[in-house]
């Protein structure tokens, strides 16, 4: 398969005479860390199931994925080809990536909750021919799932498994695949140009068909780096990271900043505050970044008196707008600094709170831009919109990402450059932003984006149902719910485990389900027949209140 970026002469050129493209290597920095640092911890990685702590250094992540990288070019992956790899937070999935850079293969993270119904599609269309899963993950059977999806994956050629026990096993066919003599040859060959694709991260799939976003180095280490400038971050700062890996936040902040800064990254595979708090503790964290239910957690936590220290200092918030009160409450609660940011897989971070801004800015804001980003609020004409009038958020910056695999007209950027984020915001009168709303059909629970279309898709192929529609209820933890509308056919009986089960029954991520179902006589339509969303956006408020 041919990967065909956009990247303009024009941008490159721009990019370069601004210093913003610096034409690194993400490899220059691991190299960097390994040669000043190689026996200094790299790897924290902590397995709730076992509660086992793996520690590796930088020295023993080089070994590990140089022995990968080889043996993933003796299994037929070429430069640019996609690797796709379905794995919690482990050292795995580090030494992947790591390899598929020594290659010039691209790394396509996949999330842990994905099953089948998402996994036919994202492994097929990036025409992956190899797939690396867990053996098992929080009681699920990753192999057996795979084996029986085998048909639909007409370009997967290898399996590997982690934690498996046959000839397909991480450790038989990848890790103990031994270094020949021409590796360092192997790896001169393939080495990658800064504006060649790194990264291909699916995005949750609006329209019911997910877009695979492509990152090059320049584009991503300009995002780590602009990230590390805002925070005041040093080679003492210890990483920890409880959010997916599989995220771009987990992804860029959690593993790559960490070895930008040549120090620790600290993992943890499943969400548990008391573990997150103890980790930080043991650890000696600094930083944290996730989105709004993890600061919640760690605010209400029986742990926090005993294990929160002097030295976590800053929280880094994402994923949806913080409410205000949780803002106020946690910085109180966890004597820390606060940050509030706005980003998505497209570009990364582009909007922060500063670490000296006063409590209104952190408590009611997504943050300013990271300069030279720009931002524009405009209106259904493209106009750019009056001071705290809500309109359509676009973005402009270096961390922009490249295109979509295989979608090229998909890339939004009007005349200027602008990319058409999807979201609504406001802008105050110091460029701060606050985001209101999408224009994207999206739901944003705990920062992470359930794709609404693809849900309702799988009711209305359901016999009794006539009409659906799934909408944001308010949450005050997670930020947002699922709310189903739905309309019967006359003497069906529907109800909400019904849902579940039917959803759960055509292969639907579990984090995609719905929390709440509402049976109602007739949808509200506009005169054209839309279903007007806003009307049952206020229906589900009302039933959160």
């Amino acid at each position: 398969m041919i990967i065909d970026p956009i990247i303009p002469q024009q941008r490159i050129d721009d990019m370069r005479a601004g210093g913003w493209w610096k034409d690194d290597n993400l490899l220059d920095h691991f190299d960097a860390a390994l040669e000043t640092c190689p026996d200094a911890i790299a790897i924290v990685d902590y397995r709730t199931e076992s509660g086992e702590k793996i520690i590796l250094t930088y020295r023993q992540l080089a070994e590990r994925s140089e022995r990968v990288a080889v043996a993933l070019a003796h299994y037929g992956i070429e430069k640019q080809d996609i690797v796709s790899f379905q794995l919690p937070n482990w050292w795995e999935f580090v030494v992947i990536n790591l390899a598929c850079l020594r290659i010039g293969a691209v790394s396509n993270p996949l999330m842990p909750i994905f099953r089948e119904h998402e996994l036919s599609f994202m492994v097929d269309f990036a025409e992956s021919k190899v797939l690396i899963i867990p053996k098992e993950f929080r009681g699920f059977d990753h192999e057996k799932m795979i084996a029986s999806m085998r048909d639909k994956l007409p370009h997967l050629e290898h399996v590997f498994v982690v934690g498996g026990d046959a000839e397909n096993s991480f450790d038989e066919a990848l890790l103990n695949h031994s270094l020949t003599t021409d590796s360092a040859a192997l790896f001169k060959a393939r080495q990658l140009d800064p504006n060649d694709v790194v990264l291909m991260l699916y995005t949750s799939g609006t329209t019911g068909m997910p877009k695979g976003v492509m990152h090059c180095a320049n584009t991503f280490l300009f995002s780590v780096d602009k990230m590390i400038e805002r925070c005041e971050l040093s080679e003492d700062d210890d990483v920890f990271m409880g959010s997916p890996l599989a995220h771009l936040t987990g992804f860029m902040y959690g593993m790559w900043m960490p070895m930008v800064l040549k120090t620790k990254m600290i993992f943890l595979d499943v969400w548990n505050v008391d573990l997150g708090w103890q980790l930080m503790a043991e650890e000696n964290a600094s930083f944290a970044m996730g989105a709004t239910p993890f600061l919640a957690d760690l605010s209400n936590s029986n742990q926090r008196e005993s294990c929160n220290s002097e030295r976590f200092r800053l929280f880094v918030c994402g994923g949806a707008p913080i409410p205000s009160a949780l803002a106020e409450k946690a910085t109180a609660a966890l004597e820390i600094k606060l940050m509030a940011v706005w980003g998505m897989s497209e570009c990364g971070v582009v909007t922060t709170t500063k670490l000296t801004d006063p409590p209104e800015k952190i408590f009611g804001s997504d943050g300013v831009v990271v300069p030279p980003c720009e931002v524009k609020i405009v209106d259904e004409h493209g106009q750019v919109v009056a001071q705290g009038k809500e309109g359509r958020l676009f973005e402009k910056s270096p961390s922009t990402f490249v295109g979509y695999l295989k979608r090229p007209e998909a890339y939004d950027v009007d005349a200027d450059d602008f990319f058409d984020t999807g979201d609504l915001a406001r802008m105050d009168a110091d460029g701060y932003i606050r985001i209101t709303g999408r224009s994207k059909d999206i739901i944003i629970r705990g920062g992470e984006n359930i794709p609404v279309v693809e849900v309702e898709n799988l009711l209305y192929k359901h016999p009794g149902i006539i009409d659906c529609a799934v909408v944001a209820m308010p949450d005050e933890r997670l930020g947002e719910l699922g709310c189903c509308f739905v309309t019967l056919t006359e003497g069906v009986s529907f109800g909400f485990k019904d849902m579940i089960n039917y959803l759960l029954e055509n292969q639907l991520a579990k984090n995609y389900l719905p929390e709440h179902l509402e049976i109602i006589d007739d949808m509200p339509r506009t005169a054209s027949g839309k279903i007007q969303k806003f009307q049952l956006r206020e229906i589900a408020k009302s039933l959160n209140s």
